[in-house]
């Protein structure tokens, strides 16, 4: 009989949680024999695919070969019953970019130290003949809280090795708002692919909003394909042209023609900052950077890619059985407090963007007019191959299942989806109580775009309205998206068409589009966010 490992019990102690994602989960970690401290992300091997097994083992392989003091370094991996341990720098800074908004001074000379280090990072990376394809502000930390802490890239969990310059389909990966123009296109990539989103980056960094925006992400795709950025006054006026130069080289649609990372290390706005960049604080920068950052918290809860279209109807009594759709969803997970935690606690939108006026939808404005919410939404992770779209994560031309307890997950969460809606068609206050957490926060047109807490404010309405309502109602929700954030928490949107008679007899039809997120709480799940965009919910017209 084989001895099981227990190398990892052995040599460390676990600690506290510091992330979470849908097969893992991140703890504080401490090697005994030293008292050096650790992040140990801790995967649930048993429920792995075959095809997940051999993802894991291609990013502990790739982190292996990636000693630099501007990467995220994975010191050990250990195998035991059930659990695969990869143990990486603990690192504490949190992101670089809410660390820019805390600063008190932020000028084009402080973009460049950072971009500087970025540049590092990536350098060395491609040097290993390794391509990360998820560059993003995310997956950029502090090493620590101190002033001049290192900027550390993480996550390579969709990182790929690539045979020096060589050019080739590696299947569809990266998120949205940092996607080059090949890998939209379908054609052969390789390196070049992060230096575009290192020009992404950089233009973030300089003004605080992102180049390519659109409501549509066709739209926004159509204008990466076509490299459609611009320097709009009055904020990029104050920006030196050796700024722009080098946004210009890493934002050229010819990845042949594209500067490298190492090219551009020694391009002047970098390795010449202190003559070159200026050093006047970006006010609007940071201001900017803010709305930024707020709007790209709620990791995961994103759903950027819309696979497949499903319909389902709750009459007043009834519930239609539901089938499953699938949704693009990312389980690499950063080394920073995330995922679960950034779920619960953000109030914002994580569906359509929203027309309410609320107190987190803050938009950036450009002389181009406001940049839509979904520019500054979080882009979560898209991975899907040429077949049909499913979760792919390396070359990828054929279709693989999704992992059955996912698929079972998700069903939970559009069955418990649909009972909320059809206690609300009942007027049924006591049923939708027992689904809502006590501290359910909404957004939504009945309360004038103000966040309500409780559900005190929704009792009103079930007392005198919709307990009263006796006329039929029927319910079609269209295109919902079940994303699993952990092992208790996920986020469902959906556009919602109802169908009611009103005060003269004659048949409506209302739409709002809804995002509501579920936490599982001593086994049971409870809506604890809910968003409505669009018109009020019409039995409580």
């Amino acid at each position: 009989m084989a001895v099981t490992c227990t190398r990892f019990t052995d040599e460390y102690q676990l600690y506290e949680e510091i992330g979470k994602g849908a097969f893992s989960v991140v703890r504080r970690c401490v090697k005994l024999c030293s008292g050096h401290e650790y992040a140990a992300k801790i995967i649930n091997t048993k429920k792995l695919s075959a095809r997940d097994h051999q993802k894991l083992e291609r990013e502990a392989r790739i982190c292996r070969l990636l000693k630099h003091p501007n990467i995220v370094r994975l010191h050990d991996s250990i195998s035991e019953e059930g659990f695969h341990y990869l143990i990486f720098d603990l690192v504490t800074g949190g992101e670089l970019f809410e660390d820019i908004v805390a600063r008190e001074y932020y000028s084009e000379a402080d973009a460049s130290h950072c971009l500087h280090q970025i540049l590092e990072s990536v350098c060395f990376t491609h040097s290993c003949d390794i391509v990360h394809r998820d560059l993003k502000p995310e997956n950029l930390l502090l090493a620590s809280k101190c002033k001049g802490a290192a900027v550390k890239l993480a996550d390579f969990g969709l990182a790929i090795e690539v045979q020096g310059e060589q050019q080739a389909w590696f299947g569809f990966a990266g998120t949205p708002g940092y996607l080059s123009p090949e890998v939209l296109r379908k054609e052969a990539y390789g390196k070049p692919v992060d230096i575009w989103a290192c020009g992404v980056i950089l233009y973030i960094l300089l003004v605080g909003y992102p180049p390519f925006w659109d409501e549509d992400q066709h739209k926004l795709y159509q204008q990466i394909k076509a490299g459609a950025y611009d320097f709009p006054s009055p904020e990029w006026d104050t920006v030196t042209p050796e700024a722009k130069n080098l946004i210009n080289q890493m934002l050229t649609i010819n990845p042949t023609k594209r500067i490298t990372a190492h090219e551009a290390l020694k391009h002047p706005w970098v390795c010449q900052r202190s003559t070159v960049a200026s050093m006047m604080h970006r006010q609007e920068t940071v201001e900017c950077l803010k709305k930024f950052n707020a709007r790209r918290k709620l990791k995961g809860a994103i759903l950027t890619t819309m696979l497949a279209t499903r319909n389902f109807s709750v009459g007043r009594q009834t519930t239609a059985p539901a089938t499953i759709t699938t949704a693009a969803t990312s389980t690499a997970l950063g080394l920073v407090e995330q995922g679960t935690k950034s779920l619960l606690n953000k109030k914002t939108d994580v569906g359509k963007p929203q027309t309410n006026s609320t107190k987190n939808s803050a938009g950036v404005t450009s002389p181009k007019g406001p940049i839509p919410p979904a520019a500054l939404e979080t882009q979560t992770t898209v991975i899907h191959n040429l077949v049909d779209g499913i979760k792919e994560s390396s070359d990828s031309t054929h279709t693989n299942p999704e992992d059955e307890e996912m698929k079972a997950r998700k069903q939970e969460i559009i069955k418990i989806t649909e009972q909320l809606i059809e206690a609300v068609n009942n007027g049924d206050f006591e049923a939708y109580a027992k689904i809502c957490d006590p501290g359910l926060t909404t957004f939504e047109p009945e309360a004038l775009g103000n966040l309500v807490e409780g559900i005190d404010f929704h009792r009103f309405y079930f007392e005198n309205l919709l307990s009263k309502n006796n006329k039929p109602i029927h319910t079609t929700i269209l295109n919902p998206h079940v994303h699993v954030v952990g092992e208790d928490a996920a986020c469902i949107a959906y556009i919602r068409l109802t169908q009611y008679i009103d005060t003269q007899g004659r048949p409506r039809t209302s739409q709002s589009e809804e995002t509501r997120v579920w936490h599982r709480r001593d086994g049971k799940w409870q809506n604890v966010h809910f968003h409505c965009s669009g018109a009020p919910v019409a039995p409580l017209q």
